[in-house]
């Protein structure tokens, strides 16, 4: 599968090219993670611009994603994904995942989150 790959430097931001969200993709974006994690970056936002249709299978697989990424004390903030395929979120009880409208709120949830570890780290 081909990904978009733009590293920053508290983050990295994934763009699948492929239209449907499904169990594959989830798939291969935790490989792709993992490459990335053995270059130091450990926080992730996936973004779904390119996203037209979203397979349940996916969504259960982007939910292991995600307890991965956060038991690892990483993010991952998904975004990008259009309207339609957040109201189909909706009805499968999302509520596990991070997803932002925009990727300016995505920026903003990863670098809350980097906050939150580090104060918590101090204690």
């Amino acid at each position: 599968m081909d990904f978009k790959i733009d590293t920053k430097d508290t983050f990295t931001v994934i763009t699948p090219t492929y239209a449907t969200i499904n169990a594959k993709l989830a798939d291969e974006l935790a490989v792709k993670c993992e490459e990335i994690r053995q270059n130091g970056s450990k926080n992730f936002i996936i973004d779904f611009q390119n996203a037209t249709a979203l397979e349940k299978d996916g969504i259960e697989a982007f939910i292991t994603l995600h307890e991965e990424c956060y038991s690892s004390e990483e993010s991952l903030v998904l975004t990008g994904i259009n309207l339609e395929l957040i109201k189909q979120l909706s009805d499968e009880e999302h509520d596990m995942l991070n997803i932002a409208p925009r990727m300016i709120e995505a920026v903003d949830i990863i670098s809350m989150e980097i906050l939150e570890r580090d104060l918590l780290s101090e204690e």
